[in-house]
């Protein structure tokens, strides 16, 4: 049986028949938050798209558990009904659609895959004035269309407040500190660190050290070239800081491109 709540074996991907993922292994702990580091077109934002389903993507060999259940068979929304959470790198906008109505029908759509009660407007509406607050953001935000309109800045801080509603058991965010100026970046961050629990996972993708500051990760880890390259704790994001990636590429051609 599976040991690890989130488990990656030897995970390979294309898209258009170019190989993107070449060998991924990770393995994530229920409660725990791991970082994934890397330079630009290492493969970061691929596997993040993979797990969550995206079906441009074409995965060749390998499979990712959650759970000990291989999530490759499911569909996006599938995936989402386990408990799969995914914040983009560029979120999508969604016109005609409000924020309010968009995650009120989402929450209960999972509530119901998952045999519960959907929750009624009245509480609906108790929760996002609540939880909106916590991201930095007013209530006429939620009258808004999904993203529509947003800068950069609020569409990340909506991701979080996606994430906050949604209360999933393994949350992706897939560079959320891109476009955040620093008040910023501590609130959303200050939001991610309220939801930690023991029954929850996170995985951080990002390029830069500077979110890890504020989301302390139990574990870093470096991709490029489409493989985990090396692991280590957080001393190795700020190693990564001051050194930048050179290193790790050198010591990833020395063994041949193997993981490490």
């Amino acid at each position: 049986m599976n040991n690890f709540f989130f488990r990656i074996n030897d995970l390979h991907a294309e898209v258009e028949g170019k190989k993107i993922l070449k060998g991924v292994n990770l393995d994530l702990p229920k409660g725990e938050v791991h970082a994934i580091m890397g330079p630009n077109g290492s493969g970061k934002s691929t596997l993040a798209q993979v797990i969550a389903g995206r079906e441009s993507y074409e995965v060749t060999e390998g499979e990712i558990l959650l759970e000990g259940e291989n999530i490759l068979e499911l569909s996006p929304e599938e995936r989402a009904y386990k408990g799969l959470f995914l914040a983009f790198q560029y979120p999508v906008e969604i016109p005609g659609v409000s924020t309010l109505y968009f995650l009120k029908t989402a929450l209960n759509s999972i509530r119901k895959a998952n045999g519960l009660d959907e929750v009624d407007t009245y509480e609906f509406m108790a929760l996002a004035r609540e939880k909106v607050k916590e991201v930095g953001l007013d209530e006429d935000f939620l009258k808004r269309p999904v993203n529509w309109g947003f800068s950069g800045g609020e569409k990340k801080r909506a991701e979080i407040f996606q994430l906050l509603i949604l209360q999933p058991k393994l949350a992706i965010l897939d560079e959320t500190d891109s476009g955040l100026d620093i008040d910023a970046l501590r609130i959303v961050a200050k939001a991610v660190e309220s939801m930690r629990s023991k029954e929850r996972s996170f995985l951080v993708i990002t390029h830069y050290q500077r979110i890890l500051n504020y989301i302390k990760p139990d574990r870093v880890h470096v991709m490029v070239d489409g493989v985990i390259a090396k692991s280590g704790g957080f001393d190795l994001a700020l190693e990564l800081e001051e050194k930048g990636y050179g290193w790790i590429e050198k010591e990833l051609t020395f063994a041949g491109g193997r993981d490490l």
